[in-house]
């Protein structure tokens, strides 16, 4: 007879198989309004300027829900991707995703600090993605600051290791801590700050693969720490910090 647990693995999977293939349905039709709304605009030099503006609105709601179907897919297939454990240099992995970051925005004038020395074992793969939410994620909070921080460090708890992204950016409201690791919640307008909400969908998607857990704090206005873990592992030895 099957077990409840049994009845909702498999309904799970029904669902994520349904959502990566509506997903996969709606880019065509999607291409569509993009293409044919680039098209309009091209043909007609003499539309007002009203006319103008109304298409590159849907020109720009085209490319939205374009971005949000590729996040989609890529839950899917955090979801559904085989694992393959192995060692992971989390120091140099995170280091590297704030060069990326940085050569993105140069611009941008940002203090960072990754911790020496910091792996784990995981899927290697998965925990970049992971990670490049976090730290995106981070880099995209703190953009209104003139005295922008990240930090990627780990701390000691009851002999565990407790990894972390830090920002002083805009924060949020404690009462919604629980709210921030579902799809599609969002605790920002569009105005204030891009994105789609599944970011941090994501990266609780992948912790819990990998049998741990994420949880974050913060403060409005005075940034937010989420922290992670990946392993149980003995903490030896201070933290040495490398500017990424």
């Amino acid at each position: 007879m099957i077990t409840r647990s049994a009845e909702l693995e498999a309904a799970n999977k029904e669902l994520e198989s349904f959502s990566y293939s509506v997903s996969h349905d709606l880019r065509a039709p999607l291409r569509a309004v993009d293409g044919f709304s680039q098209a309009l605009e091209e043909y007609g030099p003499a539309r007002d300027v009203i006319g103008k503006n109304y298409l590159a609105r849907i020109r720009a709601g085209a490319r939205r829900m374009g971005v949000l179907i590729d996040d989609l897919i890529n839950l899917s297939r955090v979801t559904r991707a085989e694992m393959y454990r192995e060692r992971i240099d989390l120091s140099k992995m995170a280091a590297e995703i704030v060069r990326e970051l940085q050569s993105a925005e140069p611009e941008r004038k940002v203090g960072t600090k990754v911790a020496r020395g910091l792996a784990a074992d995981g899927d290697n793969r998965l925990v970049r993605v992971a990670l490049q939410n976090l730290l995106a994620n981070a880099w995209k909070f703190i953009s209104k600051r003139t005295d922008a921080q990240i930090e990627f460090g780990a701390l000691g708890s009851n002999g565990n290791r407790i990894y972390y992204v830090r920002d002083n950016g805009a924060g949020f409201d404690p009462v919604y801590a629980a709210r921030l690791f579902g799809a599609f919640q969002r605790l920002h307008s569009m105005e204030q700050f891009s994105g789609t909400g599944i970011g941090l969908a994501t990266v609780q998607r992948i912790v819990s693969r990998h049998g741990s857990r994420v949880w974050a704090e913060g403060e409005v206005n005075h940034g937010a720490t989420v922290f992670f873990t990946l392993q149980t592992e003995r903490v030896t030895g201070g933290t040495e910090w490398n500017k990424a």
